[in-house]
């Protein structure tokens, strides 16, 4: 990553350094290649250089259609050969207040307002209309921020009359559409200039110069703010925070102070903000983040922080706790290992600027977060977005006791001299079934995620999955694990095309918590048995390698594949014939009842 595009960012310095930042991140391989149009209410031009670079940043390659100045409607709801040839696989609309063309006049009825709230709505709900039917991705909207002037004075909230209270009605609109229709995302720009500052944000020569509806310095917190959106929706939001204790989670040291003498709680002004920090991060476990420590401390000091009364984080909240005298990089490192995560899913937050600086060095894809006081930790892990939310799944909040149940298999394990045995007394069932509507979403969650366990790497939209799961050319199955430690979730995807007597692996994929569970085997025996009632003689597997699936390069030679090619790049093609083919799963007891 290119740490001048990581939050907080300079927004000056990263549009002076636009061109040379842009030419270090094409060096960079294995990018997701992602198709955007973007339907411009009023200019866009710098706000698609600036989205590039951000999108890039976190391993997504931009190809872009730019709409001709405030042609959105136009470009929307018109035949657009150049657009149709595009296919984009994401739509942006980029539209603001400064579209409204119809407000309310002061000497108005409520029933005209009324009419004219409907009538501007109806605007943009026939057009995201028209654009799902057509194109079938997913849409991201701009909300509309607030006015520069309040003609009503405070009276413009809660008068049908005023402008204040016509765009917020509007918003509302908005979020209920969002809330009805999936693949359909709201950009917060409301939120995102009252942050900046409305006065700032609406500078009124940037319009009258340049056309843009907000400031130009504004453009690269619009774009970095967006760009959360998309890495959301494309599975590269982070997944682990990695915290330090002492004046990161409470005030002062535990070893020094000892546990009555660190400051957490209601009793001081800064113990407050303490607890308030501890409350925000304890909160992203039901996003399904997993919070792990990583801090230099003897571990029962440790412990004894995490067991202050009135501390809000415990020990039980944590997935593990590194806390010793190891460079806070090994310990990430060894948190990574322990997770089967790669040190890019880790954000590590820590108030000592040369401990952020050693793991930024040592691990220049993990990000870092430095901050001054509690309330600075808040804000810069909120406005990061590395954990931006666009679904959340039952899988996502237990995501955690995964982890944790992973843990305790490790443990047991230590108890077996054969590793089979230990398989065995996990007492292992596999769901494996044919996909449908109730799981779709996390098995596109899924499909956009996996990097390491993953043969060819492609990535699905939620329409393209849904075109997957209608066609009847495909073999589809996931992959649902339990043992007697707990429910593992959907963990394992596999896409198979037929042609004639022939299926080709488009897309197999497991997640790196099954590791070594022998649940690739599972998959296999039922996708080869899926085939042969088929009809089909022979499966074909493909190999892409990327800078993370290394681990899966010889997955179909284990299999029983045998290899069919291999070029310059890695790039590999693998047979299996299915007479004969005898079941490898040997460990994990199938539902036959439910499998398809």
């Amino acid at each position: 990553m290119v740490r001048e595009l990581c939050y907080p960012f300079d927004a000056s310095e990263v549009m002076q350094k636009r061109r040379k930042l842009l030419r270090t991140l094409k060096e960079q391989s294995g990018n997701v290649k992602l198709r955007i149009a973007v339907l411009g209410g009023s200019t866009t031009s710098d706000i698609v250089k600036m989205l590039e670079l951000f999108l890039r940043n976190r391993g997504i390659e931009p190809e872009f259609y730019e709409s001709e100045y405030a042609q959105y409607w136009q470009d929307a709801m018109f035949p657009n050969a150049e657009l149709e040839a595009f296919k984009p696989e994401l739509i942006f609309i980029h539209t603001s207040s400064r579209n409204v063309q119809d407000f309310p006049a002061v000497n108005d009825s409520k029933e005209v307002c009324e009419h004219k709230l409907e009538t501007v709505y109806s605007h943009f709900e026939q057009m995201w209309e028209r654009l799902a039917q057509v194109y079938a991705c997913p849409i991201i909207q701009n909300n509309f921020e607030m006015p520069m002037t309040r003609l009503l004075g405070n009276r413009e909230a809660g008068c049908p009359q005023g402008r204040i209270d016509f765009l917020t009605r509007l918003n509302l609109k908005f979020y209920d559409y969002a809330a009805s229709h999936k693949y359909f995302y709201i950009h917060d720009i409301n939120y995102l200039s009252a942050c900046y500052g409305l006065d700032k944000w609406l500078e009124p020569k940037y319009w009258h110069l340049y056309k843009y509806a907000l400031a130009v310095p504004a453009i690269p917190d619009f774009a970095y703010n967006l760009s959360n959106i998309i890495c959301s929706l494309m599975g590269k939001n982070k997944k682990v925070l990695a915290l330090d204790l002492d004046n990161t989670l409470w005030g002062g040291v535990i070893g020094d102070d000892g546990q009555a003498g660190i400051e957490i709680g209601q009793e001081t002004s800064m113990g407050q903000l303490y607890a308030e920090l501890q409350s925000y991060i304890k909160a992203h476990k039901d996003l399904g983040v997993l919070l792990t420590v990583c801090s230099k401390n003897d571990y029962e000091n440790a412990i004894s922080g995490l067991e202050h009364p009135d501390g809000i984080l415990k020990p039980d909240d944590f997935t593990l706790i590194k806390a010793n005298w190891e460079p806070k990089s090994q310990n990430i490192l060894d948190s990574a290992n322990e997770l089967n995560l790669l040190p890019e899913s880790f954000v590590f937050v820590d108030d000592n600027p040369a401990e952020r600086e050693i793991v930024a060095a040592q691990l220049p894809d993990t990000v870092t977060i430095g901050f001054e006081s509690p309330e600075e930790c808040i804000i810069a892990l909120d406005r990061s977005g590395y954990f931006e939310v666009t679904s959340l799944s039952g899988d996502d909040a237990k995501r955690g006791e995964m982890y944790k149940a992973n843990a305790a298999r490790a443990a047991a394990q230590q108890q077996f001299a054969n590793y089979k045995d230990f398989l065995l007394s996990l007492e292992m069932q596999a769901e494996i079934c044919d996909f449908d509507e109730v799981h779709l979403p996390r098995i596109t969650q899924l499909t956009n995620k996996s990097n390491q366990f993953n043969v060819t790497t492609k990535r699905y939209t939620q329409t393209e999955m849904e075109a997957v799961l209608a066609s009847d050319h495909h073999i589809r199955r996931y992959g649902r694990l339990t043992d007697k430690f707990g429910d593992n979730g959907i963990v394992s995807v596999v896409i198979g095309r037929k042609e004639a007597a022939s299926l080709h692996i488009e897309l197999w994929l497991m997640s790196c918590r099954v590791l070594k569970r022998d649940m690739e085997f599972a998959m296999l025996d039922e996708i080869v048995k899926a085939a042969k009632s088929e009809g089909i003689t022979e499966i074909f597997g493909y190999y892409y390698p990327t800078r993370k699936n290394a681990m899966v390069r010889e997955l179909f030679g284990t299999f029983g594949f045998v290899k069919q090619s291999e070029d310059a790049d890695g790039n590999s093609v693998w047979k299996l014939e299915t007479s004969g083919y005898t079941p490898k799963n040997e460990v994990i007891q199938i539902k036959e009842e439910q499998n398809v």
